[in-house]
């Protein structure tokens, strides 16, 4: 016998949560807020908006389900099972935290603020999601491409939006860079990162370097198996080249970089706490991640 579907609700501690944990009460946090020109009671609905959203997606639940419930700070120790289907009430970056963990689980993503987030993401309203988990089995989705370094020791990040590879901070980092599939040239370089980003991230930190660069490399779309990457202030020098600053990574080709500093990281959506660590002299490959996340449209 087959068991029921489970839904995992994903949330975040909101703002007001954490000011409250930090500064003991209340009255203490409003006091903070005003004295740097804030109102807590602006802080504080928002707090209640999501726990209102939350508390209609879970009434929105079919009884013949079982459910459960993990905070942002707990996904990665928490475990997915293969017929979950992942609920997650927030902003459109929660969306890209959970990402990485899934293994094909459809996604609903619920918008718990509606106006203040993009919706980029977090596509639906708390009132949708009945319907929604009703169907869930029938629902169109979109399969969004996602971004996979894997390091010449075993380890492996996913990231939805972009990875970054660099110095911890944002220092120089020392390197070798180069293109598999794609001619095998390779250029020693000194810079404060390499980017490579998704359709999806598109709309974040990848647009930023990409007009910053005058916009000639077309954005892939978010389903589109393709993914930019840029060379963030690559330096020039007699050891150190700037030819290789920027192009595109189809299913057919991959970034490699080398490390020649003592230390690199690389790390997805902006999450710096969960990343993989380069000693001198280790590689890792970059390229279209054959996982897709599959978002309900």
């Amino acid at each position: 016998m087959s068991l029921a579907p489970r839904a995992v609700l994903v949330h975040r501690t909101t703002e007001y949560e954490e000011l409250v944990a930090h500064h003991g009460t209340h009255g203490q946090a409003a006091y903070f807020l005003r004295s740097r020109g804030r109102d807590i009671e602006e802080v504080a609905e928002r707090h209640q908006r999501t726990r209102r959203a939350l508390a209609e997606v879970t009434a929105a639940i079919p009884l013949t389900w079982r459910q459960a419930r993990v905070e942002r700070a707990d996904l990665d120790r928490f475990l997915f099972a293969p017929q979950d289907v992942v609920v997650v009430v927030g902003q459109d970056g929660l969306v890209a935290n959970v990402a990485k963990y899934l293994t094909g689980q459809p996604v609903v993503g619920i918008d718990s603020d509606p106006g203040r987030n993009p919706g980029v993401l977090v596509r639906h309203r708390p009132s949708d999601a009945a319907k929604l988990l009703a169907s869930a089995a029938s629902v169109s989705v979109d399969e969004l491409t996602m971004v996979e370094a894997v390091a010449d020791d075993t380890q492996r990040l996913v990231a939805l939006n972009e990875i970054y590879l660099g110095a911890a901070g944002h220092q120089t980092a020392r390197y070798r860079l180069g293109l598999e599939g794609d001619g095998g040239v390779v250029e020693a370089q000194a810079s404060s990162g390499v980017l490579v980003g998704t359709g999806t991230g598109a709309t974040g930190w990848l647009r930023s370097v990409w007009q910053n660069r005058g916009g000639r490399l077309r954005l892939p779309t978010p389903v589109e198996n393709r993914l930019l990457w840029y060379v963030r202030e690559a330096w020039p020098s007699p050891a150190t080249g700037t030819t290789l600053v920027s192009g595109i990574l189809t299913a057919e080709t991959h970034l490699v970089l080398t490390a020649e500093s003592e230390r690199l990281v690389a790390f997805g959506d902006g999450m710096e706490s969960d990343a993989l660590e380069l000693t001198w002299g280790q590689s890792v490959r970059v390229g279209v991640c054959g996982d897709r996340l599959r978002l309900a449209g």
